[in-house]
């Protein structure tokens, strides 16, 4: 009833009217926003993680992706920025899973993607972004790791399945 009301009303409002409603309810009652990270592996099977200045514990690298990018580029992007890392080519990166990311917002998702033969051009100095980008073994994790991280290299490693949150 109140469903058919307000289509009702709708259909009767200006075309410009309509279409500033639906651009306020796209950006204000329904924001979304969508991030990527990367499982980044070097040729000794070890895994980089990196420690940011603004928030605790050890973390797979990443970011969020912009208006108008792709989460390929975004992936790439956050991984040279990071860890001073260029995946070889655009085929390098290797999508996971999907997230539903709820520790950040209930409209929050994340991309993950695996890197094999990840390989820094140039060791990563600190900045005001990261503290430090390191490889670690998986089986000797750096005290701190989140436990989000800890879990996507499980599911990665085949030791269970994906779950739907990060």
């Amino acid at each position: 009833m109140v469903k058919r009301f307000a289509i009702d009303l709708l259909s009767r409002l200006p075309r410009s009217l309509k279409r500033a409603l639906v651009v306020r309810y796209a950006l204000w009652v329904r924001p979304m926003t969508l991030g990527v990270r990367v499982a980044a592996f070097n040729d000794a099977d070890e895994v980089l993680l990196v420690r940011h200045t603004y928030i605790e514990g050890w973390h797979l690298p990443g970011g969020a992706v912009e208006r108008g990018e792709s989460v390929g580029a975004a992936a790439r992007k956050e991984l040279q920025e990071e860890a001073n890392i260029v995946p070889k080519d655009d085929g390098a990166l290797t999508l996971f899973a999907v997230y539903k990311n709820e520790i950040m917002s209930r409209f929050d998702h994340v991309v993950l993607f695996v890197l094999q033969g990840a390989n820094q051009t140039a060791p990563k100095l600190p900045d005001s972004e990261i503290e430090e980008a390191r490889f670690f073994a998986c089986d000797a994790l750096p005290e701190g790791t989140t436990e989000p991280t800890r879990r996507r290299l499980v599911e990665i490693a085949g030791r269970t399945a994906p779950r739907a949150l990060w």
